[in-house]
């Protein structure tokens, strides 16, 4: 309410000669409200502090990824290839975080992983940064972001990746025997103790998995998504070499972390209560050196998790 409306309001009040009219306005504060508001002014309270569920350790970024309780205090590997991918591209990056085990309900964009990053003021939270921007946020927050090769082949490859091998992922965990012995020991069996949720969660997975890939071919064929991810494998292979890292690069980037993220969880003998269809997984296994990509990221960067 504009100031010079209230003073021509009180004024008016005192002029005994003016019409009830000219002394009553929309504007005009009841008598009775105005003198209880002049005894008992509207105070601002300070913020609450916030409850003891919310994030803690604030000074420090938090990843919410796929993992068990003992693997977040240990910041283990994740058992989800989209988390363990940005997981170990962070740890490439030199960035400081600690792991958060979580689910998609928790995400604000309804998909694993995303970053809190880390706020001096408690009651004053960052926002959460989706996958689809961590490299950018990356670029932006550590003094020591690995550059990507400019390597010619690096987008096609990366396609191999995305997609082939993607695809042959799904169809392992989700539509095999792998189902009952992985997929459902990590993300059914934690999520819920009732049977009727449990069921539900197990139909929702299976038909996501059955609809992602029908997106590509009209029918699902085991063979043919195996024979792809061979040849996928079989190409980033060749393509590593002799070098340490893809592309020759003097630090593993994006490219490795993206490469270990279904390497490491394929040759992971202890992946829930193991590969009971292991086509894929020996299929990893008879690429010598992807096998010791894939160990030399464990020894440098997940060492004692």
């Amino acid at each position: 309410m504009p100031p010079e409306e209230i003073e021509h309001n009180e004024a008016s009040q005192n002029n005994t000669t003016s019409s009830p009219q000219q002394r009553r306005t929309i504007f005009t504060i009841p008598p009775p409200l105005k003198r209880l508001f002049d005894k008992f002014p509207l105070v601002t309270y300070p913020a609450n502090e916030l409850p003891l569920r919310a994030p803690q350790n604030r000074h420090q970024h938090a990843l919410y990824v796929f993992t068990t309780a003992d693997g977040a205090v240990s910041s283990a590997p994740s058992y989800n290839p989209s988390c363990l991918k940005w997981q170990t591209y962070l740890k490439f990056c030199k960035v400081d975080f600690r792991v958060v085990s979580s689910n998609n309900h928790a995400s604000p964009s309804g998909a694993l992983p995303f970053l809190l990053p880390s706020s001096a003021e408690a009651s004053k939270p960052s926002l959460p940064i989706p996958s689809g921007k961590l490299q950018k946020w990356t670029l932006e927050t550590s003094s020591s972001v690995v550059d990507e090769p400019s390597d010619l082949r690096y987008e096609a490859y990366l396609s191999l990746i995305d997609h082939r091998i993607r695809r042959a992922w799904l169809y392992t965990l989700y539509l095999t025997s792998n189902f009952t012995s992985i997929a459902e020991s990590l993300y059914i069996l934690p999520a819920s103790r009732n049977s009727l949720v449990r069921l539900t969660i197990a139909y929702e997975l299976r038909a996501a998995a059955e609809a992602e890939l029908l997106k590509h071919s009209v029918v699902i064929s085991a063979e043919t998504l195996y024979k792809d991810a061979e040849e996928a494998f079989m190409a980033l292979e060749t393509v590593l070499g002799e070098d340490e890292w893809f592309f020759g690069a003097a630090k593993p980037g994006l490219f490795d972390a993206s490469v270990f993220a279904y390497t490491n969880l394929l040759l992971d003998d202890g992946l829930g209560n193991g590969w009971s269809e292991s086509r894929l997984r020996n299929t990893v296994l008879g690429k010598q050196k992807l096998v010791a990509h894939r160990e030399r990221i464990l020894a440098t960067y997940y060492a004692g998790a």
